[in-house]
C-alpha cells in the first residue's frame, strides 16, 4: 500500500477522508482523488469531506478511477514530474480521459493543475534529472518550473461565480497558455488558473479554496450537486470544542456552535433530571454577535453569557467524571 510511504499521521488523515459517514446516500455526489506518492496539502479536501451529500474516494496505486464519478481532483504534489510519471504508470491518464469523455469534471490544484497541461519543463533540474515531460493534455497550458517559489496568502474571486475565495499559494514555476484566457479566479483583477472551453476541466494554484461556503456550494452545484448548504467553519470550531471535551470516539457527534443546542456524547455525561444517561441539551448556544457584526469565529468574541455558563457547566461535569 502506498499509504505506507506517507508519514503515519498523513496516512491516517487520508483513510479518514475516504471513510463513509453514517447515513451516506449511495446516490450522492461522488469525488475521486488519485493518491499521489508525494501528495501535498490534502487538507484542501476537508471541506468537501464534511459537505452533506458528498463522498470522497481516495484511489490508491493499483486501483482504477471509479467508472461512476462526478468529479476527479488532482491534488497538490511535492514533486510534480515524478508524481506525473507514477500517474501514467498507474494507467490513470487513460482512465482520466475516459472520465472526461463520459462528461465528468476535473479539477487540478497546484501540482495537479500543472499535470493537466500539455507539458511540464524543469530546465534547472529542480525536481530531478527529468528536464521535460508531456502532461495529460486536458488543458492548453504549459508549465516551466523555476527556482523561485511563490508563497503567499491569497484573497481571490471566482471568475465564474463572483464568490470570494480565501486561500494560499505555495508552488514553483509559471503556467501559461490559451486556456488561461478563461481564468479560474481573479486576484486583484489579475487572472489566475485556467478553464477548458467546456467549463468542466479546471486548474488553479489556490490551496484552501473550498473553505469558503458560498464558493464551494456554487462550484459543486455547477457540476450537478443538489445538496444543501453547509457551514464549514462551524464544523471546524465544533471539532475543537469536542477535543476540549475529550471526544476521542470517531463517531462522536459534532458540537455545532451555530446550532441552538449543544449535543454532548451520552457516554460522557449524566442527564441532570434523571439517572439515565442521555445527550445533554444545552440551550442558548447561539454564536455571539459583537460590534460591526463580529461573530464567534472572530478573535476576542465569545459565546453569549448564557451559553458560556452552559458550556462551563458541561465542561465541569466532564472534569468531575
Amino acid at each position: 500500500q502506498d499509504a505506507a510511504r506517507l508519514p503515519a499521521e498523513d496516512s491516517v488523515v487520508l483513510e479518514n477522508l475516504s471513510r463513509p459517514r453514517k447515513g451516506d446516500d449511495p446516490d450522492q455526489f461522488k469525488i475521486a482523488i488519485p493518491v499521489l506518492d508525494r501528495i501535498a496539502n490534502f487538507d484542501d479536501l476537508d471541506p468537501l469531506r464534511s459537505q452533506p451529500g458528498v463522498s470522497l474516494s481516495m484511489v490508491r496505486a493499483g486501483e482504477a478511477l471509479p467508472d461512476v464519478c462526478d468529479l476527479v481532483i488532482l491534488p497538490g504534489s511535492k514533486s510534480t514530474i515524478s508524481d506525473l510519471v507514477r500517474f501514467k504508470e498507474n494507467g490513470w491518464d487513460a482512465q482520466l480521459h475516459k472520465h472526461v469523455k463520459r462528461g465528468g469534471a476535473v479539477l487540478g490544484i497546484c501540482g495537479g493543475y500543472q499535470m493537466l497541461g500539455r507539458s511540464v519543463a524543469d530546465p534547472n533540474g529542480i525536481e530531478g534529472p527529468i528536464k521535460s515531460i508531456e502532461g495529460l493534455g486536458l488543458l492548453d497550458v504549459d508549465t516551466v518550473l523555476e527556482p523561485e517559489k511563490t508563497v503567499r496568502n491569497t484573497n481571490a474571486v471566482s471568475a465564474r461565480f463572483q464568490a470570494p475565495i480565501s486561500g494560499y499559494e505555495i508552488h514553483l514555476g509559471q503556467t501559461l497558455g490559451e486556456d488561461r484566457e478563461r481564468p479560474f479566479s481573479l486576484i486583484d483583477g489579475r487572472p489566475e488558473g485556467a478553464v477548458h472551453r467546456s467549463g468542466r476541466i479546471m486548474g488553479t494554484y489556490l490551496h484552501g479554496l473550498f473553505s469558503e461556503d458560498a464558493f464551494r456550494q456554487s462550484f459543486l452545484e455547477s457540476l450537478g450537486y443538489m445538496g444543501v448548504g453547509h457551514n464549514y467553519r462551524a464544523d471546524v470550531e465544533a471539532v475543537h470544542l469536542r477535543d476540549a471535551l475529550g471526544g476521542h470516539a470517531e463517531d462522536a457527534p459534532l458540537v455545532r456552535l451555530d446550532a441552538p443546542v449543544l449535543l454532548v456524547r451520552p457516554e460522557c455525561f449524566a442527564a441532570p433530571s434523571d439517572e439515565v444517561e442521555r445527550p445533554v441539551e444545552v440551550l442558548a448556544c447561539q454564536p455571539a454577535v459583537g460590534p460591526g457584526g463580529a461573530d464567534f469565529g472572530e478573535e476576542g468574541v465569545g459565546l453569549e453569557p448564557a451559553a458560556e455558563r452552559a458550556r462551563d457547566h458541561v465542561l465541569a461535569q466532564h472534569i468531575e467524571r
